[in-house]
């Protein structure tokens, strides 16, 4: 096992026991954790680095939310960013693997919303499936 790798193993092992303890109050952000952490060890840039990258395409803006998912076939950082003086908000997409922006789009309140709704019947769905 070369030097990477085994740094990688720790790196998600902390991530896993960090998650686990977190874990023990809210559900939905276990499971959250648990599909994440897989994919955290294939990035090649973090999160901190992302949120920078990401943040520097809107300017005085504030990550809401971000997640790290496969979108497309490509491992993405994906953050929701606030702007003041404007309910939209702009997602952004970061490679997790060269850390190029993907994509910048804006959001209205209403699509936000719709998109809100399309996780939770997804998130439902998985549920049963699991049931």
């Amino acid at each position: 096992m070369n030097s990477k790798t085994a740094i990688r193993s720790l790196w998600v092992c902390g991530l896993l026991a960090a998650g686990l303890t977190a874990c023990s109050t809210e559900k939905e952000s276990c499971e959250s954790q648990a599909k994440t952490a897989p994919l955290a060890a294939q990035a090649k840039v973090g999160q901190p680095q992302a949120e920078g990258i990401a943040l520097a395409k809107v300017p005085g803006g504030v990550i809401k939310e971000g997640e790290l998912e496969k979108e497309h076939g490509r491992l993405v950082w994906s953050f929701d960013i606030a702007t003041s003086g404007t309910t939209d908000i702009t997602e952004v997409q970061v490679d997790a693997i060269t850390g190029s922006v993907i994509s910048v789009d804006q959001e209205t309140a209403a699509e936000q919303e719709k998109e809100r709704q399309e996780d939770a019947k997804q998130k439902q769905s998985e549920k049963e499936d699991k049931d």
